[in-house]
């Protein structure tokens, strides 16, 4: 008889506690089952199993195999898994959590080239600056910048950013620009509402020493580009992922301050729950966005 239906039959009797329902689980005969069972004792030479007319329950050398064919027929569960997820083409539904600016200058694009290759596959994207939780809200896969706390979930980094302190001209020009850390005080420091270090800034000076700065201005706000509206209006500093300045910057409605400044990397995430083998649109929607901000460089902007 084959092997892995015998041990399949013997863990059934095991979990359920008898043949009846085993074979209800598995869905054939009771005397199928019994003869699996009885076949796997011959062929192992030993008893597996305590039979009562009231009760089954495995013997002492049943339960040291039970316990290690429960993890072969895992294994081989596994095996088929990987071979039917490899085959499948991507398709459904994929429920997708970003951050508003990144998913604003970056992802939507990469997101529209994603669903051309791949026509079987919707995207239900969701642009938010929290950090939602994926399974209880039903997501399969969120973009998250920063440092990734411990949890249970997968991660794939995709690349990374930076953040630059920028003020607008018509600011320096009223306010002055700041040559040091310490001139920070001074200032209106625009912030960012969901940073781990609350409304403190730290900087590293161009030599590694820490300096902290509190934020004090007249907006804080959870969403970068807020932030750096404000900027631009000239109503303060503010600290601002690369990923969001580029246009600014290069149509000179923002500079950097104190560039000498240690630049912060960010790093950019694909978290998903975690699962041996996932499915194939969310296995191909991550390998393209590896694949495509690659393409971006070391630093995105």
């Amino acid at each position: 008889m084959d092997r892995l239906a015998e041990m399949e039959a013997f863990i059934a009797v095991v979990d359920q506690g008898g043949f009846t329902d085993a074979a209800r689980k598995l869905s054939i005969s009771k005397s199928a089952i019994s003869k699996h069972v009885s076949s796997l004792e011959a062929r192992l030479g030993a008893r597996l199993l305590n039979r009562t007319t009231r009760r089954v329950s495995p013997t002492e050398i049943g339960l040291a195999y039970y316990d290690k064919a429960t993890r072969v027929i895992s294994e081989a569960s596994d095996a088929d898994a990987m071979v039917t997820s490899m085959q499948s083409e991507p398709r459904g539904e994929l429920r997708l959590s970003v951050p508003v600016g990144f998913g604003t200058t970056h992802v939507s694009a990469a997101v529209a080239d994603f669903l051309c290759q791949y026509p079987d596959v919707s995207v239900h994207m969701v642009m938010d600056d929290r950090f939602v939780e994926l399974v209880s809200e039903g997501f399969d896969l969120a973009i998250r910048i920063g440092n990734l706390p411990d949890s249970s979930l997968r991660a794939r980094k995709l690349g990374e950013a930076t953040s630059l302190l920028v003020a607008s001209p018509n600011y320096l020009q009223r306010a002055g620009t700041p040559t040091c850390v310490e001139d920070l005080n001074d200032h209106d420091l625009l912030h960012y509402s969901n940073l781990a270090t609350g409304n403190f800034w730290r900087l590293l000076t161009e030599n590694g020493v820490e300096k902290q700065v509190r934020a004090g201005g007249k907006l804080t706000a959870n969403n970068g580009e807020a932030l750096l509206r404000a900027v631009e209006a000239g109503l303060g500093i503010s600290m601002v992922p690369t990923f969001i300045l580029r246009d600014s910057v290069e149509a000179g409605r923002t500079v950097e301050i104190l560039p000498k400044l240690q630049k912060p990397r960010l790093g950019i995430y694909a978290v998903y729950p975690p699962g041996r083998f996932p499915q194939p649109k969310l296995r191909a929607f991550v390998e393209y966005m590896a694949s495509h901000f690659k393409k971006q460089g070391e630093i995105i902007w």
